[in-house]
């Protein structure tokens, strides 16, 4: 784990009991059941992490509207955003460790998928919390996520900022391109598009070139996470 980054979070994860912790780590496909997988606390942990970022986006900023507080909060809990800290936290590793009878390739698509990175991180949440309550775990997760709290506070969060910020983790880059303008000069609609690495990953349509890349950016998003393997 890098050094000082979720170290509270860390050590609370690592230190939970046995069956927790086990649970935590346990994927569906190779889960008894789906009860005994990660997903039910997955979907307990959704809810602390959201609280615990919203209580603290809420004292932090007591200037801040309503409608600014939620876009930063969407931004520090989405998926991209968990499954960073859950790769800080080297959540995968540990899932890999507990595997069973599942093969290398599937297992190594499985410990990088997006999806599952975020859910493993909300699952350990939960567990945190149901073992120490939400005080002790509210504030070991808003240390794990202080620089994403930071950046969606004084940054312009939007899509094109979410796919450069995941591409740049693998040092890839988007470049966007006019592919045409529509309609008349008073009505222009301009279609663009986001290359990844020179392919085309999403296409997008506006009155304004800056819109059309966002919906091209959110599309890029979506189809980056479709050719991962989903939880």
């Amino acid at each position: 784990m890098t050094e000082g980054k979720g170290r509270a979070l860390a050590r609370l994860i690592d230190t939970l009991p046995p069956a927790r912790r086990e649970q935590v780590f346990t994927h569906t496909s190779w889960a008894p059941d789906r009860a005994s997988s990660y997903e039910r606390l997955e979907f307990l942990g959704d809810s602390v992490l959201e609280l615990a970022i919203a209580r603290a986006l809420y004292d932090r900023f007591p200037e801040a509207s309503e409608g600014r507080l939620a876009k930063i909060r969407a931004h520090v809990v989405s998926r991209q955003s968990c499954a960073a800290v859950a790769h800080e936290l080297e959540l995968g590793p540990v899932l890999v460790q507990r595997a069973q009878d599942i093969p290398g390739p599937e297992l190594h698509r499985i410990s990088l998928s997006r999806n599952v990175l975020a859910a493993l991180l909300e699952a350990a949440i939960a567990a945190v919390y149901l073992e120490h309550g939400f005080e002790q775990a509210e504030e070991a997760v808003v240390d794990a996520f202080a620089e994403r709290i930071e950046f969606a506070s004084t940054g312009h969060v939007d899509a094109k900022t979410e796919l450069q910020e995941a591409l740049a983790r693998t040092g890839r880059i988007v470049q966007y391109e006019v592919r045409a303008v529509e309609g008349p000069p008073h009505e222009r609609r301009f279609v663009c598009a986001a290359l990844i690495d020179g392919e085309e990953f999403g296409q997008g349509r506006g009155s304004t070139k800056k819109a059309a890349e966002q919906e091209a950016a959110t599309q890029a998003l979506e189809a980056l996470e479709l050719s991962r393997v989903d939880a």
